[in-house]
């Protein structure tokens, strides 16, 4: 396992192009780089198209999409973006993307075609306030969910037909997070109940619900807990290469210890007068292989649960020391990278897991990661700074 030096960031704003071959700098051509400017209009996201040749700027107020040609540096404008958590999302083969607006006090979503940007579709959505929208992978359906205060996601075919609404509960705050699993059979809703809720793709209907209790009782769920060693401990027991890990023999470790049940997380309890309570499911994520589901209750702060999606149970619980900011599967192979806000970064793997020290000097808090589209690097995102740790493939057995 290697790193590259730091590079400056500003706003989280880092990630790789689909290709691989950029992170706002080339990696295969250093010395050359593209800085673009928003000017007045100000600038509050930014992302890649699907081609890597575009990138899609958002500015403040969402006031306009700006589109970037990084081949021929010609600009064009998408009006009337919705300011919501996710409006922005592309099919996994990369023709087409959805955009949520906002028009006439009511919500729309377009769709565009990514080869020219011209617009496909245009259809309303029977949403009271449109929160957010994600493709599943084949690109045949388009999940559409409500605020928080309305419990509603509604299933769109491609050619803007509803296909299906689903409603788990009302009078109380509803969707948190969803995901689709890589072979879009199933949706996972996140709650603020505490509950991730799986829909199967045939029906739409509730195939089975994951609760995160503050106690694990079952003896055969995995517990590691993070705890803090000393760096002469011996690496012969942990299950990735003692190679791996020689760059974290630098300073302070963190290992992990298999807790026996029954164990207590840490449970945090929400404060209820305050907008945005830390409560419900967070994250979740699916494995790049369909068989583990990652997810995070906000008011258990410090615990990563990993679910068995073809047994739908838990598997896997890990309990850090510190609180989780960022999860993100390899994309290629089930292993997760993990973060929580100091200098390290962990792996799960069904073989085991590990806590590696970044050798940086400085303060260098990891915030967020992305993966490299092959799996061999993982970029590290702190507040200001970014770097990349390469790491070592492992065949899958």
């Amino acid at each position: 396992m290697n790193f590259s030096e730091l590079f400056k960031l500003s706003g989280l704003l880092g990630k790789f192009s689909p290709d691989g071959k950029c992170l706002v700098w080339s990696l295969e051509q250093p010395d050359w780089h593209c800085k673009i400017d928003e000017g007045s209009a100000g600038l509050v996201a930014s992302c890649w198209s699907p081609d890597g040749r575009h990138i899609l700027n958002t500015t403040e107020f969402h006031l306009r999409i700006t589109v970037w040609s990084l081949c021929t540096k010609s600009v064009s404008y998408i009006k009337y973006p919705k300011a919501c958590q996710q409006g922005i999302a592309f099919t996994k083969d990369g023709r087409y993307m959805a955009l949520a607006e906002r028009r006439d006090c009511k919500d729309f979503i377009s769709l565009f075609v990514c080869s020219d940007w011209q617009l496909l579709r245009h259809f309303d959505t029977e949403t009271q306030d449109l929160f957010g929208i994600e493709w599943a992978p084949n690109g045949c359906v388009l999940a559409v969910w409500d605020t928080c205060l309305e419990y509603k996601i509604l299933l769109y075919s491609l050619d803007g037909r509803l296909l299906s609404t689903y409603r788990a509960y009302e009078w109380s705050l509803g969707i948190k997070s969803i995901a689709w699993s890589p072979s879009s059979q199933f949706l996972a809703i996140g709650s603020y109940d505490e509950k991730v809720r799986i829909l199967n793709h045939v029906t739409w209907k509730k195939i089975t619900e994951f609760e995160h209790p503050a106690s694990i009782t079952n003896p055969k769920t995995i517990v590691y807990k993070e705890v803090e060693k000393s760096p002469s401990v011996e690496t012969e027991r942990l299950s990735f290469p003692r190679r791996a890990l020689a760059s974290s023999l630098f300073s302070a470790q963190s290992k992990y210890d298999i807790s026996q049940v029954p164990v207590s997380l840490q449970y945090v309890k929400p404060i209820a007068d305050r907008a945005n309570p830390k409560i419900g499911i967070g994250m979740l994520a699916f494995s790049p292989d369909n068989c583990f589901l990652a997810t995070k209750n906000d008011n258990i702060p410090n615990a990563v649960w990993i679910w068995d999606i073809q047994k739908l149970k838990l598997f896997v619980v890990l309990e850090q020391l510190g609180a989780i900011q960022s999860f993100q599967w390899d994309p290629l192979q089930p292993r997760l990278a993990i973060c929580t806000g100091n200098s390290k970064v962990y792996l799960w793997s069904p073989a085991g897991c590990v806590s590696v020290q970044v050798p940086m000097e400085g303060d260098f808090q990891i915030l967020s990661l992305c993966w490299h589209s092959s799996g061999d690097s993982v970029a590290l995102l702190s507040k200001d700074n970014f770097c990349v740790c390469y790491l070592e493939r492992e065949e899958v057995k």
